[in-house]
């Protein structure tokens, strides 16, 4: 069915044949195959979980076949219908898990009952901020209509190749960011605590300018003429910020979400897939990717590489470590049945940055917690938002949160959408990263992932200026200003030159 608009009337319309087929998809078809292959046992937690497949799978389905390109929306709902959605309902069908921590019918029902709350707000959260789109935002709008300062980005590409002399041979050389992943952790593990934060610093250091300079350089707008001089460092600094990514944000040596996101941020801010047109394609073949490809993208992550198995999602999903989100939020339902709520861990992701000598009472990494009261000897896990804000004080945090959560998102991608024409804007940059992003946010931990997320959100506000007619082009304006009168656009004379990217 063609997207499009109906005659007579002025706004786009979804196509029903394109969501009807969607929904066919990911609410009958993939659920069905999963719990075909499985030996089914059904009880009031699988049948939650039900309704949670069917919540996220319809979501899922209104986000691909949207009228607007809704980056946020498709971030959020991607990772609810595979992680807490298709995965869960293959471990609740055959009481396996990834994992060797197991809880009782009740525990898994309560889990269901949370995880669909927490759904049940976002999506109420969305809804409310969709009826009131109609009025501006005074913090959002000014922040995402902001634009790429030439001058800044400049010397953001300068900080990222002088931190990339300064901190590579810290990090061992060029040869340790092509090391597998379990190589650099138990390097990692043989140096001190200390010495292991500072290295994860550096890290983080080196990725974000470097993901962020590549990115604003590529998009920074331009003159056609009086430019010379932008241009050819533009040119110069091209090549060796390409180069600079590629050893430090491979999907070799760095975390699979994170090399994802840079990847996808940098294909998605592109001009071509900002409508919604190109959008649904590019959606859909990264919900395709999620699902077939992801699982064994962890090709690089030992030094002993074994041949590729194929095998089912159902097995996928019960067997592999990295769909475990389901079963740390069981964990932590059973973590605050034995010990109680936490609401002052809430303090703990927004003073992350307040040194444990300063605050000796400093909450604990969520995902630490759950690994110690399963009694794991490995540390190293996720806590999903989901269980993060239960332990804190239970459904009523879980509601506050995941409301608040629907409605900023919602308002960012209605914001994008209005600023869908403006070249090099906040709005065009950092949701897509954002967007993609939100997949290491959900899963947690918030102290382990809310550091980068600083750097992440904080260096394209420092890079831009507030939006304004002399910061742009001539050209870019048009998309800025209201559109002129016929008989104006007759008398006035057109500006020449223009800016591209």
């Amino acid at each position: 069915m063609t997207y499009g608009k109906r005659p007579g009337a002025e706004a786009p319309v979804r196509g029903i044949a394109a969501l009807c087929c969607w929904a066919l998809l990911l609410v009958v078809l993939l659920p069905v195959l999963i719990l075909q292959s499985t030996d089914a046992r059904f009880g009031a937690a699988l049948a939650v979980q039900c309704v949670v497949v069917l919540h996220t799978g319809g979501a899922l389905a209104r986000v691909l076949t949207d009228v607007r390109a809704r980056v946020v929306a498709f971030g959020f709902w991607l990772f609810a219908y595979v992680w807490l959605g298709l995965a869960p309902l293959a471990m609740l069908a055959t009481d396996a898990y990834p994992r060797g921590f197991m809880v009782d019918a009740n525990t898994a029902f309560v889990t269901t009952a949370v995880v669909e709350t927490g759904l049940l707000a976002y999506s109420g959260g969305s809804a409310l901020a969709s009826w009131r789109s109609a009025r501006s935002s005074v913090v959002l709008e000014p922040l995402l209509a902001r634009r790429l300062s030439p001058v800044r980005v400049l010397l953001l590409c300068g900080l990222a190749l002088l931190l990339a002399v300064v901190l590579i041979p810290g990090q061992g050389g060029l040869s340790a960011f092509f090391l597998s992943r379990q190589a650099a952790n138990e390097a990692a593990a043989a140096a001190e605590p200390a010495g292991s934060a500072d290295r994860a610093m550096a890290a983080w250091a080196l990725s974000v300018p470097a993901f962020w300079a590549l990115v604003a350089l590529v998009h920074v707008p331009r003159f056609s003429e009086g430019d010379r001089t932008l241009r050819g460092l533009r040119w110069l600094l091209l090549p060796l910020l390409i180069a600079v990514n590629v050893v430090v944000n491979n999907p070799i040596s760095q975390p699979r979400f994170w090399a994802g996101t840079v990847l996808l941020a940098l294909v998605f801010s592109a001009s071509w897939l900002r409508g919604p047109r190109a959008f649904r394609f590019g959606a859909a073949a990264v919900a395709a990717v999620v699902l077939v490809v992801f699982p064994y993208s962890d090709y690089f992550r030992y030094d002993k590489r074994e041949p590729v198995h194929v095998v089912s999602l159902a097995e996928q999903f019960t067997g592999n470590g990295d769909y475990d989100a389901f079963q740390q939020i069981e964990t932590g339902v059973d973590y605050v049945r034995t010990h109680g709520f936490t609401p002052t861990a809430a303090l703990g992701p927004p003073l992350f940055f307040v040194p444990r000598a300063v605050w000796p009472g400093k909450p604990d990494d969520a995902g630490i917690l759950l690994a110690r009261h399963a009694g794991y000897t490995f540390t190293n896990l996720s806590a999903p938002l989901w269980v993060e804000t239960y332990m804190w004080a239970g459904f009523p945090s879980v509601i506050a949160v995941f409301g608040l959560v629907g409605a900023v998102g919602r308002r960012i991608d209605i914001l994008r959408h209005r600023l869908r024409r403006r070249r090099g804007t906040v709005a065009a940059l950092l949701v897509p990263a954002f967007g993609f992003y939100q997949l290491v946010l959900l899963r947690g931990s918030l102290m382990a992932i809310v550091g980068p997320l600083a750097l992440l959100v904080c260096i394209p506000l420092l890079i831009t200026r507030k939006a304004g007619r002399r910061t742009l082009p001539p050209a870019a304006q048009e998309s800025v200003c209201a559109p002129a009168s016929p008989a104006h656009r007759v008398t006035s004379p057109q500006p020449t030159g223009g800016a591209r990217t």
